[in-house]
């Protein structure tokens, strides 16, 4: 009998889930099923295991306290392997077969934007880390039922432009990644940008999985930018920086930080990389709710939970999540959905952690959550809005210099 990757992942993570759900506290009721769904391989693999791990733990932290709304947690990982197949293999598994009621840690838009529709039909919550704007409209946000941890890719644009106005740039050009995030990510510069006055002087689409971008790339170059702005993933900007570093040109780039992070310099090395603009979303670092997620994180990681602002985003999902189950003392779908603006945005006691959370609740106050990825105000559709971390890539390290807020 063969047994494949597939197979062994799911099996390792369902006993994973099982070892995690300790005993303490008495909670009524089955678990509350959910579903970690991450992009532990692929081009999202270096955030999705840590996405994961802190998914598995926060669910730990949420029972130890005695469970969420009368009942205990219970988390089955799985891959999206970063592909929209993948994760909707995935997604019908963990619905038909494991019966959760919500998905939590999809990463990138193609895979949040193929996995709706069934959490959709299943009326199952999904909770997600992508940008593409559709994500917060009908048909794809139609019932309510999800909700975006990460900036849209409409504010990353708008994040972008912001920075090359202030590092004085004047001729922008962009280069997008051929699905939504990618498009999305330019698109929203484009439209900050020309809102300043200013002029895209050349936009090129490209589709992945090539060996080599060198027509595209020249396409660009031949407008002269001073700036090349990119909506892309690790993989093919390696390759378009490579090619790019091999012609000589002087061009500077602003990269968002799941393309521009230690694992792009590692590929090309400190004379390639040096100058390069990141943009991410920087976590609530002054916040408790960062203290006890960043403890959490080097436990289970061994890294700095600033090294993974993903991981912060699904830790808050399953914090967010329990507290509306606390609040709504019901496991149903609808009454917790119904909870989770109530938890995470003003008015209310600020509490910082599940535990507090939950004491403020049952002395019958209002809670406002507090998260440790951003202060969770989510808005009519879902989504937050977190501040951007600006960081420039100096003798192989990524600097922080300046925090955007749109």
């Amino acid at each position: 009998m063969t047994i494949d990757r597939r197979t062994m992942l799911q099996a390792a993570g369902s006993a994973l889930a099982l070892t995690l759900t300790p005993a303490t506290g008495k909670a009524q009721g089955a678990p509350f099923r959910i579903g970690a769904l991450n992009p532990v391989t692929g081009a999202g693999s270096p955030y999705g295991s840590g996405m994961q791990k802190m998914i598995l733990a926060a669910v730990d932290e949420v029972n130890a306290a005695g469970g969420a709304g009368g009942q205990k947690l219970e988390a089955f990982p799985d891959d999206t392997q970063t592909t929209p197949q993948a994760a909707v293999l995935a997604a019908k598994k963990l619905i038909e077969v494991n019966k959760v009621k919500a998905i939590l840690g999809t990463w990138s838009s193609g895979v949040s934007l193929a996995v709706v529709p069934l959490t959709n039909d299943a009326n199952v919550l999904l909770m997600n880390t992508s940008g593409a704007p559709a994500l917060s409209v009908p048909p794809a946000n139609a019932k309510g039922l999800s909700y975006r941890f990460q900036a849209t890719n409409d504010r990353f644009g708008r994040a972008f432009a912001e920075i090359a106005v202030k590092e004085g740039y004047q001729r922008a050009a962009t280069m997008a990644f051929n699905n939504a995030s990618g498009i999305g990510n330019t698109t929203g510069f484009k439209k900050a940008w020309e809102a300043k006055g200013k002029k895209v002087v050349e936009e090129v689409v490209y589709e992945p999985n090539q060996s080599s971008y060198r027509a595209e790339l020249q396409k660009v170059l031949a407008a002269k930018p001073d700036v090349i702005v990119m909506g892309s993933f690790l993989p093919d900007t390696t390759i378009i920086l490579r090619e790019w570093f091999q012609t000589g040109a002087k061009t500077k780039w602003i990269i968002p930080g799941w393309a521009a992070n230690p694992q792009l310099i590692a590929a090309l090395g400190l004379e390639a990389t040096e100058g390069l603009i990141s943009v991410d979303s920087v976590s609530n670092e002054n916040a408790p709710s960062f203290k006890r997620y960043d403890a959490l994180h080097q436990k289970v990681t061994g890294q700095p939970g600033a090294s993974n602002v993903y991981a912060a985003m699904t830790y808050d999902m399953v914090i967010t999540l329990a507290l509306a189950m606390e609040a709504a003392k019901s496991a149903d779908v609808a009454a917790i959905n119904a909870k989770i603006r109530e938890v995470g945005n003003p008015a209310g006691e600020e509490v910082f952690s599940f535990a507090d959370g939950k004491a403020a609740l049952a002395a019958g106050k209002k809670i406002n959550y507090q998260g440790a990825s951003s202060v969770l105000d989510f808005d009519q559709f879902g989504d937050v809005t977190p501040d951007f971390g600006v960081f420039f890539i100096t003798k192989g390290k990524l600097e922080r210099r300046y925090v955007v807020k749109i």
